[in-house]
């Protein structure tokens, strides 16, 4: 185990292994409180409940799909590096894909299976750096950023801390409401953590927020801690179903989405391994060893989640806080791993963290997001407005796929007339065609 692992070239032991793959599901323990939520809609009023995921099954695949392919990665690819499904991707599965468009969940599913079969392939056949070379750092970077933005906006109106208003669309809520309070609670608490380095910070913020609101009668209290592992009927295999009726999937609107699924968890596994690798010292002649088997595990990954009922599954850089603990192989992995399957028989506790106990962890997800903006040559007008437009367009239009299409649709434009013609990929211009006829022909 420990030549397999190279243990001795890597300085490390057991022990600080153990302790990095503990550090690191703590880290992102969140997840399993955050997915179902925002899959089965939680908190949204006036939603059929056909158009909602049952929760119970969401988090049972959630376990399972960071179980999956978190061990693959740490057996195959040897990296101390977690996934799950991805912060941001799973907020625009449930509010931009299903609640926007109106694709029902199960078709939905099919676009995150056809992406990890995309993600596959491209992996397997070297397309992949091709690929990552033709978008822009900066646009990389902007939809990043923007899907940060996103997301922090979908914490704060799912708390009421933002509202809808009649004359200037949004309002700050009511700020004397308990509930409301509670999530102020929540974040600042987590913020200090977070300010202080504390391992796990926006988990243990959940977990002290979910105990005051289940002191002060504001939270359900669970009928138990531990109990059977809930059934996946609901969501096992519905992926399969979107097959069904072809007319829903051979569609601009259905490339969209797939395009969408694949672009983030592309450039998302990507940077995340990079950055790991870096940070722990594993970069040798400014190359990643094993990057096709760690891209190919975060493909694997997103299939199997799809099967088994969740949105795009992807390598965390909460993975960082472990490496940052000591771990540098892949059996910190699965430390990880096997704590995300030992998860499965903790669903009782699930009604507990509501929309006012996961929004603070929404809100410093994007905020640790929307740092990648400092990545952004701001001072070039040309690179600037995409960028902007990309960010800004997300939570305006409560859609990850309008601001990326915008943005896209704006770079070989304002590139053209500012005589960067050459600096242009042939890509970017086909996704810009995609994009327009996306607004002709889809968006109403």
């Amino acid at each position: 185990m420990k030549r397999y692992f190279q243990f001795d070239e890597l300085g490390t032991n057991y022990r600080r292994e153990t302790i990095g793959g503990i550090t690191t599901f703590l880290s992102m323990a969140y997840v399993l409180a955050v997915n179902p939520a925002m899959l089965s809609l939680a908190g949204v009023e006036g939603v059929p409940d056909d158009m909602r995921m049952d929760i119970n099954a969401v988090f049972v695949a959630t376990c399972l799909a960071a179980f999956i392919g978190t061990f693959i990665m740490g057996v195959w690819a040897r990296y101390p590096i977690a996934l799950a499904p991805g912060m941001g991707l799973n907020a625009f599965f449930a509010f931009s894909v299903v609640l926007g468009m109106g694709i029902p969940w199960q078709t939905a599913l099919s676009g995150v299976l056809v992406s990890g079969v995309l993600f596959l392939i491209l992996t397997a056949s070297g397309v992949r750096e091709y690929v990552i070379n033709a978008i822009p750092m900066e646009m990389k970077m902007a939809v990043s950023a923007g899907i940060g933005f996103f997301i922090a906006f979908v914490g704060f109106k799912g708390a009421g801390f933002i509202v809808a208003d009649e004359n200037t669309l949004v309002h700050i809520g009511n700020i004397h409401d308990a509930h409301v309070i509670l999530t102020i609670f929540g974040l600042v608490l987590s913020v200090i953590l977070m300010a202080r380095k504390v391992p796990g910070a926006i988990f243990i913020g959940m977990i002290i927020t979910a105990i005051v609101g289940l002191v002060f009668n504001l939270l359900p209290m669970p009928e138990a801690v531990v109990s059977k592992v809930p059934s996946i009927a609901p969501t096992f295999g519905a992926a399969f179903e979107g097959f069904l009726n072809p007319s829903e999937l051979f569609n601009v609107q259905f490339l969209v989405v797939v395009l969408t699924f694949l672009f983030v968890d592309f450039f998302d596994t990507a940077g995340t391994l990079v950055g790991i690798a870096s940070q722990a010292n594993l970069i040798k002649d400014n190359k990643i060893p094993r990057a096709s088997r760690a891209l190919a595990a975060d493909s694997f990954a997103t299939i199997s989640g799809a099967i088994l009922g969740t949105s795009t599954t992807t390598s965390y850089v909460e993975s960082t806080a472990g490496v940052a603990a000591g771990a540098r192989t892949g059996f910190a992995s699965i430390v990880t791993s096997l704590l995300f399957l030992l998860a499965i028989f903790f669903s009782p506790l699930i009604v507990v963290f509501t929309s006012e106990v996961t929004a603070p962890a929404l809100i410093i997800v994007g905020a640790l997001m929307a740092s990648n903006l400092s990545k952004v040559e701001w001072t070039r007008f040309e690179v600037a407005v995409p960028a902007f437009l990309t960010v800004i367009m997300m939570p305006l239009t409560y859609s990850v796929a309008t601001g990326i299409a915008i943005g896209f649709i704006f770079y070989p434009i304002t590139m053209l007339v500012a005589g960067r013609k050459k600096d242009i990929h042939p890509i970017m211009y086909v996704l810009a065609v995609i994009f327009i006829l996306y607004f002709i022909f889809i968006l109403r």
